[in-house]
């Protein structure tokens, strides 16, 4: 399983942190008939098409009308191609891009701008067929399994479909999955490091040849928030999609402001190991969003960090959220705590 997700979507799968650094953000792999220049060309303008949509999060970024007519100046925005022959012996096509490029393209086309950071969502979907319901993984339904993953390597999503071998089964089994029971498959996401879980059942529609998809966010208040009806494979993509898509718009930044520098003082409190400070400002400079960390003052109760950063304080706030190693300041004298949206106040779980 571990071997897939690395190849469906290249991710870098850490069990401390929430968040992974989807790692093939700015490339593309398409099949291709031959070598021959213009299928090159072809293919490669379709790629930088594919990696728009990956870095905005918007699944319409590759019908925009200026994002086709950049395409004509595809070597302004590659960084390099290479064949790969030896995936089933099918010929693709590796079309890498410059990051900084892609980037102000995105700005240009006024998209939003989604960080290589990107929450872990662990996926729960249930089946009903010939009135038997079963879990899908890599046993049970191989084919939409990989479908899961390739559709989400395409949107740039990480996701997992859980191993659900006997650890999985001791929370999570049919009817937690079917009836959306949140806390035994959140329990269970943990494992896998998920910072987002969803779980969904799908059944065919009575007297027709449809299926129906529903599905939800396990901390949602109505199952059917979210139905599709269609074809097994099609709907099954078409939740990806929405899936990232909505992500997307939680996470990712406006590309005028993610140029914009801005500064912030942020407070470690109960934090005065030399090591942990150390650890803190490394982990802190790992941020997409923070460009420059300087130590402000420290005291034996706490430790302050002014910041350099792109986009708003909500965009910090956004990236510090999705690292497990902050965590919001919970003052333990404090009757009853309430977070302060604004306020930069962390505690320093570690790595």
């Amino acid at each position: 399983m571990y071997r897939l997700l690395i190849s469906a979507i290249s991710f870098i799968f850490c069990f401390s942190v929430s968040a992974v650094e989807v790692t093939d953000l700015y490339q593309d792999i398409l099949n291709v008939d031959d070598k021959t220049r213009d299928t090159r060309l072809n293919a490669s303008r379709k790629a930088l098409l594919n990696v728009l949509v990956k870095v905005s999060g918007d699944e319409t970024a590759d019908q925009n009308k200026l994002a086709q007519q950049r395409t004509k100046d595809i070597s302004d925005y590659m960084l390099k191609f290479e064949y790969d022959e030896r995936a089933n012996g099918k010929l693709k096509l590796v079309v890498k891009f410059e990051a900084r490029k892609i980037n102000a393209l995105v700005k240009e086309l006024n998209l939003p701008l989604w960080g290589v950071q990107r929450p872990l969502v662990a996926i729960w979907l249930g089946i009903e067929d010939n009135w038997r319901r079963e879990l899908v993984t890599q046993e049970s339904y191989p084919q939409l399994e990989q479908l899961i993953y390739d559709k989400a390597g395409r949107r740039g999503l990480p996701v997992v479909v859980p191993l659900l071998d006997l650890q999985d089964r001791r929370l999570v089994g049919v009817p937690e999955v079917w009836g959306n029971f949140s806390e035994p498959v959140e329990e269970a996401s943990k494992r896998y490091s998920a910072e987002r879980s969803i779980t969904a059942r799908m059944f065919q529609e009575q007297d027709s040849e449809n299926w129906i998809l529903d599905w939800r966010f396990t901390n949602d208040d109505l199952f059917e928030s979210n139905r599709l009806t269609g074809d097994k494979q099609q709907i099954v993509g078409q939740m990806i999609d929405t899936l990232a898509q909505g992500l997307a718009s939680e996470y990712a930044i406006d590309p005028n402001a993610y140029y914009q520098q801005a500064s912030a003082t942020l407070t470690l409190k109960e934090t005065n190991s030399f090591v942990d400070i150390e650890l803190a400002k490394r982990r802190l400079l790992s941020l997409s969003v923070v460009t420059d960390v300087t130590i402000l003052r420290k005291t034996p109760e706490l430790v302050e960090f002014k910041l350099n950063h792109t986009g708003s304080v909500n965009d910090l706030k956004k990236a510090l959220g999705l690292d497990s190693a902050f965590r919001d300041y919970v003052d333990p004298r404090a009757f009853y705590h309430v977070v302060d949206k604004s306020s930069l106040e962390y505690q320093w779980v570690g790595e």
